[in-house]
């Protein structure tokens, strides 16, 4: 084990899952259990926590976290179907602490098919490549019903996203990603977490037509510790964290949450919640 993933699968343990206090956050607010199969990231996002986390143990550095490794062990790995009641949302969130690219899209999608074969109702999680979309959307068409696109789009400006994401694509690529898979029939949603900019409004304009299920708004979480790992002695990445949460302050969150909260596609992340006083779940994986 390693920090509560399995080693082989990269499947966050059940004791880990139990263990944790009892509101659902991270992950848990989304999915019952969290899978990746490969160590870094080509898309090398400066707020990544997975990153930070891999550093923080000594695991990568911050030059080599955009060498990703597939871990064979993990691709291989048998699948079952999870004994949960069929109005408990999403059994399995992929991936987590990488992405699905180019490079890894072939064993991604010999993944998904085993977890979606056993019957696993899984959230495909993606700052999305039109050509990944375009295979998944094709190679997993008899799961659909089993599936949830959420991809990640925190600004639709490209400056900003290449700051922050400098290896991911751009907002027109995720973009026409989102179209496709509404096009194909998924069922199709966005994560505007973290929000990189104060325009999210834009995103969520550009967004709304191909959306089937949700849009979700949140803060970004830990920034500053986070910036300090993955960009040791980089000032302008620091000054940009501080800048940002300066910015998104709980008065931020406030009138954001006032401006959404009858809209039924926005939904707001535990950073928002427990800010303007939303209930937060106690069950992991209720997607709510």
């Amino acid at each position: 084990m390693r920090d509560g993933l399995n080693e082989e699968s990269g499947v966050e343990s059940e004791a880990v899952c139990a263990g944790k206090a009892g509101l659902a956050h991270g992950v848990g607010e989304w999915a019952r259990k969290s899978v990746n199969i490969q160590d870094g990231c080509p898309h090398d996002c400066r707020y990544c926590y997975a990153k930070a986390m891999a550093i923080r143990f000594g695991r990568t550095t911050p030059k080599g976290w955009d060498k990703g490794k597939v871990r064979a062990k993990a691709v291989n790995a048998r699948w079952h179907k999870k004994s949960t009641p069929a109005t408990s949302g999403n059994d399995i969130m992929f991936p987590t602490s990488h992405d699905i690219h180019p490079t890894n899209l072939l064993e991604c999608t010999t993944v998904l098919k085993r977890m979606l074969e056993a019957g696993n109702r899984v959230l495909i999680v993606s700052k999305p490549w039109l050509v990944c979309v375009k295979g998944l959307c094709r190679d997993l068409q008899a799961y659909r019903a089993q599936i949830t696109f959420r991809f990640t789009i925190g600004s639709a400006d490209d400056k900003t996203l290449e700051f922050w994401e400098p290896g991911a694509p751009r907002f027109s690529e995720r973009l026409a990603s989102l179209k496709h898979a509404n096009q194909k029939g998924f069922t199709t949603s966005v994560s505007c977490e973290p929000m990189l900019d104060m325009k999210i409004d834009k995103v969520v304009e550009r967004v709304r037509p191909f959306i089937t299920d949700s849009i979700w708004l949140g803060r970004a979480n830990r920034l500053v510790s986070t910036i300090g790992f993955n960009c040791p002695g980089d000032t302008v990445a620091r000054n940009a964290a501080r800048t940002l949460l300066t910015d998104q302050d709980d008065a931020y969150l406030v009138s954001l949450y006032e401006r959404f909260k009858n809209d039924p596609l926005i939904r707001f992340k535990d950073s928002i919640k427990k800010v303007v006083g939303v209930a937060r779940p106690a069950q992991k994986g209720l997607d709510i």
